[in-house]
């Protein structure tokens, strides 16, 4: 899944970007409110970490921008304030949640969750497919009670096909939502990781679960490509 954190503190902003990246999410990063605003209406982010006091625009008008876009993402407000009337603010111009700093890593991750099964990016903690079993709290992999090791971008790679089980998925999608802006569109990265996966999850195995749909892209599903 694809994050953009907007964030003008540069230990804050490596702090939430580098724990999120080792969450197994796509990571940008925005110190303005203009940069977040081009960068969000540009690309597509499944959730935004957005701080209310950056550069102008502030938080609560980039958020205001965003919803009167009526761009589709999950948005979780930052700030240093406690009052009510921010956190109404906040709330008012379009925000999802609300957290005050400072807090504690796991709590953002864990409200960041919620807004992303309440938006149905993550709809279940746990993902089934065939015998294939991804927790998604813990990260963790299992086929027919195997553990599969998998690194932390195999691991992104998987999920995303799993959770969108029987749909083909465009090279193009998997780049905006497992990548971040750095992916090199020309590169064989993609053809990569999905040789790895299939080494990993279907090496030896009678149903494969990871198929390519020439021309179109890749698709996971126990019932083959056809």
């Amino acid at each position: 899944m694809r994050v953009l954190v907007v964030e003008d503190d540069p230990d804050m902003s490596r702090f939430i970007a580098r724990g999120l990246s080792e969450e197994a999410y796509a990571v940008d990063v925005a110190t303005t409110g203009e940069e977040a605003l081009e960068r969000a209406l540009t690309a597509p982010y499944d959730a935004v970490v957005l701080d209310a006091m950056i550069p102008p625009p502030d938080g609560f008008e980039v958020c205001r921008r965003l919803r009167q876009s009526s761009l589709d993402v999950s948005i979780l407000m930052l700030t240093a304030r406690d009052a009510l009337r921010d956190r109404i603010e906040g709330l008012d111009s379009g925000a999802d949640d609300y957290l005050v700093k400072p807090f504690a890593f796991e709590e953002l991750l864990a409200r960041l969750r919620a807004l992303l099964r309440r938006r149905g990016t993550r709809q279940l903690p746990v993902v089934t497919l065939g015998d294939l079993r991804i927790d998604t709290r813990s990260h963790s992999v299992t086929r027919g009670g195997e553990t599969l090791v998998l690194t932390t971008k195999e691991y992104t790679l998987l999920e995303y096909l799993v959770v969108n089980a029987g749909r083909v998925i465009g090279r193009e999608e998997l780049a905006e939502h497992v990548w971040n802006e750095a992916f090199d569109p020309f590169s064989n990265l993609i053809e990569v990781y999905i040789g790895r996966l299939r080494r990993i999850v279907d090496r030896d195995r009678d149903v494969k679960l990871i198929h390519t749909i020439r021309g179109a892209g890749y698709i996971a599903d126990v019932r083959g490509a056809a």
